[in-house]
């Protein structure tokens, strides 16, 4: 009986010591192979903070490639066809990752991956565990889940009072008032509001809103934003939040609208799931990055530069707007599950793109 907790200690202390022993050989091999090579979107948020830190923290520099997600996954594919495996790391869209990482098996394991004890521990994760949303719950992880807006006003020139419904867009008054995220391209922001107007509303909304109304549309998040700014175009949708606050801070009366009468709010995954590549060039390096970029330090870095609630239970979400943080017993539409966007959503999308194209 005197030997129990000896024995009970030893298997406490065994894992631990050989799990540290892990991670710091893989850290090691990490920093020998020179650096990791990151596909993900443009935000500042990732260029200028969260990479910054990781380089600081482990000293392994880090190559990232921005863009938009389908181009980037069209490069990947083809340059996997000509033998060219360049990438480690992927932080990217579900309908990226639903559509071509995963069915064209361009993905190792994930959660095999995970060895932190802050990433592993379930009860530092809202959901009670890692959230891993392919079928297989091994290869893509979510990171995000916080409500999203409609649309953004320049209250300058828009009261809110004169948005309260999405039926209220179609008031004749703001004919050649408002801007979108191109509704015609095959993924993005502002293709999501076109496919959930068609769903809730059906086509004729669809055509008064996108056809009476005379939106301008453009890819440019930029353009959009400083559209919305100045008074332009002083209704966006699709705006991106980063920007919008920017702006914000300098004293630009913009506001965000997530909720309207007629529609229940959205939760989405922000800007990116994260994934690992398979045949990866610095596998090391990517399994470094990948426990790293889910930690509480590198969630907490992001947020600050762009403000998103986190699966994690144990960030900081004190500073975001209590509007983006789920509320319990309330329903939202989830438009970023597999299933809806790997299914569904297409049916929807080809529907939409037959619509705007007849105008």
């Amino acid at each position: 009986m005197i030997i129990v907790p000896w024995v009970l200690l030893f298997f406490l202390v065994v894992p631990a010591w050989s799990q540290e022993r892990g991670w710091n050989e893989t850290l090691e091999a990490g920093k020998k192979e020179g650096n990791v090579v990151v596909l993900g979107p443009p935000e500042p948020g990732i260029r200028n903070d969260l990479i910054p830190k990781f380089t600081s923290r482990f000293g392994i520099p880090v190559e990232f490639l921005a863009g938009r997600g389908a181009e980037g996954a069209a490069r990947v594919r083809t340059e996997r066809q000509a033998g060219i495996y360049a990438i480690d790391v992927f932080l990217s869209t579900i309908s990226v990752m639903s559509h071509i990482l995963y069915p064209e098996k361009m993905l190792d394991p994930l959660k095999p991956m995970f060895t932190l004890p802050e990433v592993v521990d379930p009860a530092k994760w809202k959901m009670g565990k890692p959230w891993f949303v392919d079928p297989e719950e091994k290869y893509v992880l979510r990171v995000f889940r916080h409500v999203t807006s409609w649309l953004y006003i320049n209250t300058e020139y828009v009261r809110p009072e004169e948005i309260r419904s999405a039926r209220d867009l179609l008031n004749p008054k703001w004919r050649g008032k408002i801007a979108t995220d191109d509704p015609e391209a095959k993924t993005g922001a502002g293709t999501s509001v076109a496919d959930y107007f068609y769903l809730l509303f059906g086509p004729e909304f669809v055509k008064k809103l996108y056809f009476e109304q005379k939106p301008i549309r453009s890819r440019d998040k930029r353009q959009l934003t400083d559209w919305l700014a100045r008074g332009t175009y002083p209704i966006c949708f699709a705006c991106d939040g980063g920007m919008v606050k920017g702006f914000q801070r300098e004293g630009f009366k913009l506001l965000e609208v997530f909720e309207l009468s007629d529609v229940p709010g959205r939760l989405s995954s922000s800007g990116w799931l994260l994934a690992v590549a398979n045949r990866a060039p610095h596998p090391n390096a990517a399994r470094v990055f990948a426990n790293w970029v889910v930690s509480k330090e590198a969630l907490e870095t992001y947020t600050r530069g762009d403000p998103s609630a986190t699966l994690r239970s144990d960030v900081d979400e004190s500073f975001l707007d209590p509007r983006t943080i789920p509320r319990p017993g309330v329903k939202y539409i989830w438009d970023e599950e597999w299933d809806f966007v790997l299914r569904r959503r297409p049916e929807t999308r080809e529907r939409v793109l037959k619509l705007l194209k007849s105008g």
